[in-house]
């Protein structure tokens, strides 16, 4: 199997993934900033939750969290269509990637490996499909 992302020697990851790939990393990354502006209600609520849900978040860190997610995700929206990312791109894709998992699986309940078996096809493809792209870009980061 090809490795979806590799280190470049002379610095930065480059991209190999198919049109579906890209698309699915654009389609995250939209959902997350959408989130982020409050225009998707079950993923927004996700940003907005404390780190620690026995306690509350300080109001200014979780707007840096917050802000940092948006930075994040609309950078991904931007460098979507890229065969090269810098590190801080790729830092970017792997952030924003990871609350997109999250949410998804907060979105459908799939809180272990028994509810990801019984999820629909489609959502048990997508947490597949975005968990591998986790793996293999952090194993070149």
């Amino acid at each position: 199997m090809a490795r979806l992302f590799t280190r470049q020697r002379g610095g930065g990851v480059v991209v190999r993934l198919n049109e579906l790939g890209r698309s699915l990393v654009l389609d995250a990354a939209r959902r997350v900033a959408a989130a982020e502006r409050g225009e998707e209600s079950v993923w927004a609520a996700l940003l907005a939750s404390p780190v620690d849900p026995s306690r509350a978040d300080d109001p200014l860190v979780t707007l840096g969290r917050q802000r940092d997610m948006a930075s994040n995700a609309e950078l991904v929206v931007l460098t979507a269509g890229e065969d090269l990312l810098t590190d801080a791109e790729a830092w970017a894709w792997l952030s924003t990637l990871q609350v997109a998992l999250r949410g998804l699986a907060d979105e459908h309940a799939v809180t272990d490996e028994d509810a990801l078996a019984a999820a629909p096809p489609d959502v048990h493809e997508r947490v597949q499909a975005l968990q591998t792209l986790l793996f293999s870009l952090a194993s070149c980061l």
